[in-house]
């Protein structure tokens, strides 16, 4: 299995994902892990997967994405800046030392810019994409000032190109809902696409709550290296929270995550809410923030994928307000397991009737974590991923 990042410590999506399938993986078969790494500080949270794999090889790629030469091999080269900014040298020689020593029955990748590591091998390769990255930044290119949008146009063109080449490379490809494989099918209508959905974290499942009050204490958590979760809390800060607020003057506000502070702070509103950073090292950290809330806020506009966070949330017994987007690609019913906002005084009022009914309440929290134990848990995940892999090998 290759990773662009440790599966450990399990705090972001990408993590979460990894680290349980892995887990589960690992009772049934014998797993080779070659994962990339920003600095050293990470290479000792190996060990804590040495139980689930056979051998673990930690590969250097460059801390900062900002550097003149990945500037330089993005722009007057052929790949796309995803690309270049997650290129590792030592993990090119990994990969190509492994396969001439060892006998795999198959390569899983996660995400297509990991795909520029494997040589040229007739070992099967099923390519997972966790979303459909050439479409989340034409969405945040399209946001962008007029007079900006040239610079970024023709790297997403080809973050595309490569994008849909190592769709094609691959043997099958796995998307993680029923939208992304609809949206790999239009653009090559002969791919071969399983459906391999995310899970909840079993961390989170542990914390549920029969009984919780319905309490004006709202969370977005998540990684605000990505642009979607920027986009988000910006939304959050200027537009939902205020209309909340107006119509309930008690409601606590918390963001939480990975940079947090570094990207939404500073913007004269820090009376009005709590911003928690979270270390990639402290995942309590994330259990920690979701017992403090009452209900999950999502007004994520950015496609792709299915949100780890959202399904951390119903796993958790958190009750989620989300835009259409947000759950787009989960076997979700607005009113049954989530509720729907499409505005941010929608939000509020979804909120406010949230607070207000205690039977609603307590229907949406229940439903959700039944819909998580019977379809969105890592055990059953797993399982119908080693049926893909049984045959791809066959």
């Amino acid at each position: 299995m290759l990773t662009p990042y440790l599966p450990y410590p399990p705090s972001s999506g990408g993590q979460v994902r990894s680290h349980n399938l892995i887990k589960h993986l690992s009772r049934n078969h014998e797993l080779y892990l070659v994962a990339l790494i920003k600095n050293t500080e990470e290479k000792g949270f190996h060990k804590d997967l040495l139980n689930y794999c056979k051998e673990i090889y930690v590969c250097k790629r460059s801390e900062s994405p900002w550097t003149p030469g990945n500037l330089a091999r993005s722009v007057f080269g052929t790949y796309p800046f995803l690309v270049v900014r997650n290129y590792s040298v030592e993990a090119e020689a990994v990969m190509k030392r492994l396969l001439q020593k060892e006998k795999f029955d198959l390569i899983h990748a996660e995400t297509f810019y990991i795909m520029p590591h494997i040589p040229p091998t007739d070992t099967p390769i099923l390519l997972v994409e966790q979303t459909i990255e050439y479409r989340v930044y034409q969405h945040f290119v399209s946001k962008l000032p007029l007079p900006i949008r040239p610079f970024f146009f023709f790297d997403t063109l080809k973050l595309k190109y490569w994008e849909k080449t190592y769709w094609k490379k691959a043997d099958l490809v796995g998307a993680v809902s029923q939208d992304d494989k609809k949206n790999m099918l239009e653009l090559i209508p002969d791919l071969r696409v399983e459906l391999i959905p995310n899970a909840a974290g079993e961390d989170l499942l542990g914390i549920y709550k029969k009984n919780k009050a319905a309490e004006p204490v709202f969370l977005y958590q998540g990684n605000f290296s990505w642009l979607q979760n920027v986009e988000a809390g910006r939304i959050l800060i200027d537009r939902v929270f205020p209309a909340i607020r107006k119509i309930i003057p008690e409601a606590k506000f918390i963001i939480a995550g990975q940079r947090a502070k570094a990207k939404l702070d500073g913007n004269g509103h820090e009376n009005d809410f709590e911003i928690v950073d979270i270390a990639p090292s402290r995942s309590d950290d994330v259990m920690t923030v979701y017992e403090r809330a009452s209900v999950f806020l999502a007004p994520i506009e950015g496609p792709g994928g299915t949100r780890l966070k959202i399904l951390g949330a119903m796993a958790a017994g958190l009750p989620v307000i989300s835009t259409p987007t947000g759950v787009s690609g989960l076997k979700v019913k607005n009113d049954r397991d989530v509720l729907i906002a499409r505005s941010p005084e929608e939000f509020a009022s979804q909120a406010k009737r949230l607070l207000e009914d205690s039977k609603l309440y307590d229907k949406i929290r229940q439903n959700a974590r039944n819909l998580i134990e019977t379809r969105y848990s890592w055990p059953a995940v797993s399982a119908h991923l080693e049926k893909i892999y049984a045959k791809l090998i066959k």
